[in-house]
């Protein structure tokens, strides 16, 4: 072809290709207008069931709508990938029914919070709990929708007592975070030649050991049930301090003495959000399992032997006792990938053979951690 004759063609590619970019801008201009048509009426759907008292959830409904819109698709979308839009769409209608109410262990202004509101941004009010237990309880009872609990830190390790509860309890992973921590001294005058005492959480004041022998080797250290808490007990005293988040500061109005005061900054801990829901597949999933297994030589081998036949990439494996029996254990596993799966059905499937007991904890989107 002649340089004339490219520049044609390339001019005529240009010009289609913007004639389709338009129409795909068309359409979605329309799909965006629809579907904030079909939440408005979900709105009048929601107003109408709480003045009768009727649950906002109603799942045989949504089948049916998943049902008639797969018998519907004429392609070239297929049913799956239908199926996982429209589920987005009802779960934004349920909460425009029903405001989503998250757990989270509190007070104000803890880790847990910071992680909660990095998660779920401001789609819903945050309910603050005394403890693990607590947040467990909120969700299995539907009070809560969700709740936020820590289950791991990349310096101090697992949270056992999530742990455990995770093996008492029905709900299911539907989410992680991963939240950098990073700790501040806080005071009223932000002096540190008037502190004479620090209230703080045991794992903040583990993990800021160095500094505080470096810089505090006399102050009394005192520990409280978290680091909100910490900050509160903190105000109104002119010889006391605190080691929590900056965020504790603002809302305690307290001044930041020393901030970034943990010995080590690749300090991340990694949060689960637990609620009742299976999260659909995203292509980028990690599957969360417990399982138990015969107490003779060889068990939890051959438990662990078709995971890694069918090249399966586990990414934890942990063990707690199972507390029923002493020397007994259940080991916590998570591999990449769906439930939805065949190969992920097929090898639990096998596994489940295999051990005395298992349960699946849920498959979630995997979240890229903070620090490399």
């Amino acid at each position: 072809m002649t340089t004339d004759s490219n520049q044609k063609a390339d001019i005529e590619y240009r010009a289609k290709l913007q004639e389709l970019r338009d129409t795909i801008d068309s359409i979605d201009n329309d799909i965006v207008s629809l579907i904030n048509r079909r939440l408005r009426v979900s709105q009048d759907v929601g107003e109408l069931k709480k003045m009768y008292d009727n649950k906002v959830l109603d799942k045989s409904r949504e089948n049916e709508i998943m049902q008639r819109l797969c018998d519907l698709n004429q392609g070239p979308v297929s049913n799956t990938v239908l199926q996982y839009i429209f589920s987005v769409i009802m779960s934004a209608s349920r909460e425009l029914q029903k405001p989503l109410r998250i757990a989270y262990l509190g007070p104000e202004a803890t880790y847990t919070h910071i992680a909660a509101m990095s998660h779920f941004k401001y789609s819903g009010s945050f309910v603050p709990q005394k403890n693990i237990t607590e947040i467990f309880a909120e969700v299995e009872r539907g009070a809560c929708q969700y709740g936020v609990v820590p289950v791991e830190n990349s310096i101090e390790g697992a949270v056992n007592h999530t742990l455990d509860l995770l093996f008492e309890s029905d709900v299911k992973i539907c989410a992680e975070r991963y939240q950098t921590i990073s700790h501040d001294l806080m005071s009223e005058t932000g002096d540190i030649r008037d502190i004479k005492v620090i209230y703080s959480h045991p794992q903040p004041f583990a993990q800021c050991r160095n500094w505080l022998q470096r810089n505090l080797p006399d102050v009394v250290l005192e520990e409280c049930s978290s680091t909100a808490h910490a900050a509160q007990k903190a105000v109104g005293r002119k010889d006391a301090a605190a080691i929590a988040s900056s965020k504790a500061a603002q809302v305690n109005n307290l001044k930041i003495v020393e901030s970034r005061i943990e010995d080590s900054s690749k300090n991340e801990t990694r949060f689960l959000v637990i609620g009742k829901d299976a999260m659909p597949k995203t292509g980028k999933d990690k599957t969360s399992i417990m399982f138990v297994t015969s107490h003779v030589p060889g068990a939890l081998f051959k438990a662990l032997e078709p995971v890694a036949k069918a090249g399966l990439n586990m990414v934890k494996l942990e063990s707690r006792p199972t507390k029923s029996e002493n020397w007994s254990y259940f080991f916590i596993m998570d591999i990449e990938g769906h439930l939805e799966e065949p190969r992920i059905k097929e090898i639990l499937t096998v596994m489940k053979h295999l051990c005395l007991f298992m349960k699946i904890l849920g498959s979630y989107p995997i979240q890229e951690q903070e620090l490399k």
